[in-house]
């Protein structure tokens, strides 16, 4: 499995604000709902992009009168749409499989519906429908963060500390829920053209199909994922810190040009060279050393919760004080016995002018039990440019 199988938003190129040749990616996607096919109130416009867990279109809201995307669960190796707009599994033996990815599509988009942030998703609406299930989200438009840090030099700490600021701030709501993320990097922040992060990708149905066929499999991140990550480890459990380890690698990416060192070569030989030696005197003590500490390889060393890495970066100097966050969130000790949503992410693609689309849907959502990504093989995902060390 690679990184373009993931059920990632998917971000296509285009101008203005309508992806390129519609009819043409429609063509491309044998499996894609037609255009001018009406999903209630829904206009089907065109294929924005598919990944191996799903199809997202452009669509028009002829009740709002507005552009839309909506969001079709169709994992390609499970299922195939038969006749009309029906999808059906391929063979008999995947219907277990395709059902618990649906319900993890279905519950990820209620938990996300109960999220209100603006630098978290949105979602518009939910439903189940044609054997599947699709989800109505904002058609949003900008710039990977990845495409902004290579269109200019490092960016200050003033603009740093705001998209920060903003996605500590998601995520301190995130995390109250028990709800992480777990593929925070460059290409899954875009920068929307008012200048606020918007955190995107979301996809835990795909982490419970990769669970239940073939071997389990972990994709990630090098660079970005912590230890924690590469499997059942003990005493390194994830939570709030692993998050923050992947927010902190960003940041690193952002000041230096490249990511820390893969988590676990550093769990048998750290040879990373903290920011506050890198970067000294470029930006502020108490700044860099809060990014070096969300940073540390174990879990127990890190800041647990967005608070309290936001406090660790102190106020910008001649700017007031740093706004607390959001409820914090159990050590790890504690994490083991707390119901948890883990939040996948899928790779975005990136473009100089972008459509992304996300988010899930209705209210009403009750969490369940973890589902456990155990990895006895994992797949590692290189995060260009090359890793220092």
């Amino acid at each position: 499995m690679t990184s373009s199988d993931d059920d990632a938003t998917i971000i296509r190129s285009g101008s203005g604000s309508t992806p390129a040749s519609g009819p043409d990616l429609l063509a491309e996607h044998s499996d894609a709902l037609p255009a001018g096919a009406r999903l209630h109130e829904f206009e089907v416009l065109s294929v924005i992009g598919q990944g191996g867990f799903g199809i997202v279109y452009l669509a028009q809201d002829h009740s709002l009168n507005r552009r839309v995307a909506i969001k079709e669960y169709l994992p390609s190796s499970l299922a195939t749409r038969t006749q009309a707009m029906t999808v059906s599994v391929r063979a008999t033996r995947h219907a277990e499989t395709f059902e618990a990815g649906l319900r993890s599509f279905i519950n990820e988009a209620r938990l996300l519906a109960r999220f209100d942030h603006p630098s978290l998703l949105k979602v518009h609406r939910f439903w189940e429908e044609h054997g599947t299930a699709y989800m109505v989200m904002p058609y949003y438009e900008g710039k990977t963060l990845s495409q902004v840090l290579a269109s200019g030099g490092p960016p200050d700490e003033a603009l740093l500390r705001r998209w920060l600021d903003a996605l500590l701030e998601a995520l301190a709501q995130m995390h109250s829920a028990c709800c992480y993320h777990r593929d925070i990097a460059p290409d899954n922040i875009l920068i929307l053209p008012d200048g606020r992060p918007l955190l995107l990708d979301f996809g835990a149905a795909r982490h419970v199909i990769s669970g239940m066929t073939h071997a389990p499999t972990v994709i990630l991140k090098t660079g970005y994922a912590p230890v924690e990550q590469y499997g059942e480890l003990p005493g390194l459990l994830q939570g709030a810190w692993t998050d923050l380890y992947a927010l902190g690698s960003v940041v690193e990416f952002a000041i230096t040009g490249h990511t820390p060192p893969q988590a676990v070569t550093r769990y048998l030989a750290d040879k990373r060279v903290p920011l506050h030696s890198t970067a000294a005197g470029r930006y502020s003590p108490a700044f860099l050393r809060a990014i070096d500490a969300s940073l540390a390889v174990l879990p127990k060393d890190r800041p647990q919760t967005a608070a309290q890495l936001r406090a660790l970066m102190g106020p910008l100097v001649g700017a007031g004080p740093v706004a607390p966050a959001s409820a914090p969130v159990p050590a790890p000790i504690a994490a083991k016995r707390r119901r948890s949503v883990y939040i996948g992410v899928g790779v975005g693609v990136a473009v100089l002018a972008v459509a992304v689309l996300a988010g899930w849907a209705m209210t009403g959502w009750r969490a369940e039990p973890a589902v456990a990504v155990v990895a006895p093989t994992v797949v590692a995902v290189p995060a260009p440019p090359a890793s220092q060390g």
